[in-house]
């Protein structure tokens, strides 16, 4: 009888413990002013239509929050389908691609597809087929350059690799088993996303791919291990956060909450969580610390409740705020501040090191240039979606799995780019060459 009611009592509790409901991460209302004036911030990158300056993650930021740009909007997806679709597909009157500079790279291709399911359109039709075959085939050659023993590395990234197999899944094309396994590899082993300065935006991204797949229910016969890895990507962006609330820094965290987000889970404190990590944030947008187009837009959606899953499924219909250019504050006449701001390269030979007069307030980016003009240094640079980086310095070109890490010295890496930084009097900035 003892042993009947010790059953019994097991039973209850295993099923009291299964009804409990899972804990969910919600970021409460915001100050409508303070989306207001990120979203602003995107209006003037939205003038900026040339091949060289479009960013479709810009237009996926603006769609999945509650501000629109109205007619500009409108303007800004048209270039994007004509600049896309000719660099990729090429002119209807020729067969080569001549009159594109640069052609797309993979993750740049996958934001356009979630570009276009932002706006409720379904990838369709010869030309849309054509689109979907070129980032298949990307990720195939990524499957390959990984090895079947996963030696290798990808071409570009394991987030490129993840972003593109989510796009494709939003619009609910499948990939083969094999392209996703070698994702799972790589969360299961905890292989090569830890090399990454910004390992918690990949594993968050890895994160929301298993979520869209597990969700169409994709790739069957890796069900198992796509839910595992979803639990084990959350346990390490958790893991990850810092006292101050970040996951990882302040420019991962926004890609972390939308993991979060969008996958509840059961034992662990995920509301406090997401609180803590909203008041880190809401204390970085009140010190300006987003002004980088791409970090805008990755911030925009959780702000208004909103994920990369709600591309799954979009309301384009939902009311959204048209949104005002902010209005320039009166000029005050000021005298300028002249800083000091000193250069350093130590990973060539001969070394340099000089220190530059600046006006304060300026980007790293012009302290280059300065530097450049002066003499005595060289630097070269690509463009890229999170703005300019650095390809060359002093007549050295980064090689294979190499790049020019900024750091304040002694050895505190900066987490914003060449364009975004605006160094302090008496800083000094070391660029210094890496391999990741």
């Amino acid at each position: 009888m003892a042993c009947l009611q010790a059953l019994l009592f097991l039973s209850l509790f295993l099923y009291g413990a299964l009804r409990v409901p899972a804990e969910v991460c919600l970021i409460p209302q915001i100050d409508g002013q303070l989306v207001e004036k990120l979203g602003q911030r995107l209006l003037p990158w939205m003038d900026q239509i040339s091949p060289e300056h479009l960013n479709p993650s810009i237009y996926v930021g603006l769609r999945l929050s509650s501000r629109q740009a109205g007619a500009k909007e409108d303007l800004y997806l048209h270039s994007l389908k004509l600049n896309y679709q000719q660099c990729l597909l090429g002119s209807p009157s020729s067969d080569d691609n001549s009159d594109c500079q640069i052609k797309p790279s993979m993750g740049q291709l996958a934001l356009y597809l979630l570009a276009l399911r932002a706006n409720c359109e379904f990838i369709g039709g010869r030309k849309g087929d054509r689109l979907v075959s070129q980032l298949k085939r990307f990720l195939e050659d990524e499957k390959k350059a990984i090895g079947h023993n996963h030696e290798g590395h990808p071409h570009t990234s394991y987030y490129q690799y993840s972003l593109s197999i989510l796009a494709l899944c939003v619009h609910q094309k499948r990939v083969h088993d094999s392209v996703v396994g070698k994702l799972l590899y790589v969360v299961e082993h905890d292989h090569h996303l830890q090399q990454s300065h910004f390992s918690v935006d990949t594993e968050a991204m890895a994160g929301l791919t298993f979520t869209c797949l597990e969700r169409f229910n994709f790739n069957p016969n890796l069900r198992p291990r796509i839910t595992m890895a979803i639990g084990t990507v959350r346990e390490k962006i958790l893991k990850a956060q810092t006292p101050e609330g970040y996951f990882g820094n302040v420019y991962s965290t926004p890609l972390a909450l939308q993991l979060l987000m969008a996958s509840p889970m059961h034992g662990v404190e995920l509301g406090t969580a997401c609180l803590k990590a909203r008041a880190a944030l809401l204390a970085s947008l009140q010190d300006g610390a987003f002004q980088n187009a791409l970090m805008i837009s990755q911030l925009l959606p959780i702000l208004n409740h909103k994920t990369y899953m709600d591309l799954i499924f979009p309301d384009c219909q939902a009311p959204r705020v048209m949104l005002v250019p902010a209005v320039a504050d009166p000029l005050v006449y000021h005298i300028p501040e002249v800083i000091s701001v000193t250069l350093k390269v130590s990973s060539v030979l001969p070394s340099y090191k000089q220190t530059i007069f600046v006006l304060a307030g300026s980007s790293l980016e012009d302290i280059l240039k300065m530097a450049q003009e002066l003499g005595g240094f060289t630097y070269e640079t690509q463009a890229s979606l999170s703005g300019p980086y650095l390809t060359s310095v002093l007549g050295k070109t980064v090689g294979d799995r190499e790049f020019w890490q900024l750091l304040r010295a002694p050895d505190t890496p900066l987490l914003q780019g060449i364009a975004d930084y605006r160094p302090q009097n008496g800083e000094t900035i070391e660029l210094r060459l890496v391999s990741w």
